[in-house]
């Protein structure tokens, strides 16, 4: 349903990294943000030296602060939300703005692990509204914290130990919207077929966004 997407995805599995950005600021260039921010981490990818914690947060650094610059130019504020995965040595890191997420499913269970940057996540967590009316929330897409909004982002990070058979999920709210909170079964069935069941499901439930997702599976 829109003209330009604003999605950008990062498949890195040499390096272990992976990432999906989405921009926003429409005309005025949220796809280039998104352009910029995965830029930024394909450049970690790219370099020969170690991807570590401190490299990952400087490479998002980078990215707000080149967000934020070409917003000036356009004369408004453009962004992106982020998510990034980058596993070594047995620990998965993770590092997020926004609302877009990662997931893992772990013994067939699944979980969410970020949790949003959003208006709506704030009054979730204040008991004011339900999963339910978070669903169908007026204010959906407003954001608390994204990439080139202010000159200093506050990205979150977490970190586990990555067990094998460990399925993670990173995802732009399009695909998180569509599902309506929930992930699909098909996901217990990691094969060349289950994202296009995903896609497929997403877009008869709403497809009004734009999706893109990462699955990665712990070997």
């Amino acid at each position: 349903m829109r003209k330009v997407n604003e999605d950008r995805v990062l498949d890195r599995p040499d390096r272990s990294l992976w990432a999906v950005a989405d921009g926003m600021g429409g005309h005025r260039g949220g796809d280039i943000a998104a352009d910029l921010a995965i830029a930024a981490l394909r450049g970690l990818a790219d370099a020969p030296a170690p991807i570590t914690r401190a490299v990952i947060l400087a490479a998002l650094d980078q990215a707000n602060a080149e967000i934020l610059a070409r917003g000036a130019e356009a004369g408004g504020v453009i962004g992106s939300t982020i998510v990034v995965l980058h596993v070594a040595d047995g620990e998965a890191q993770i590092f997020w703005a926004g609302d877009s997420r990662a997931y893992r499913a772990r013994n067939a269970a699944w979980e969410q692990l970020t949790s949003d940057h959003s208006l709506v996540q704030q009054l979730l967590d204040q008991g004011l509204i339900d999963r339910a009316q978070a669903a169908r929330h007026p204010q959906g897409h407003v954001i608390t914290r994204a990439l080139g909004v202010e000159s200093v982002v506050e990205v979150e990070a977490m970190s586990f130990a990555a067990e094998a058979g460990d399925i993670l999920l990173l995802c732009s709210d399009g695909l998180s919207r569509s599902l309506r909170w929930e992930i699909p079964r098909e996901l217990d069935l990691i094969d060349p077929r289950a994202a296009d069941r995903i896609l497929a499901e997403a877009l008869e439930n709403d497809g009004s966004d734009n999706i893109s997702f990462v699955i990665v599976a712990a070997t």
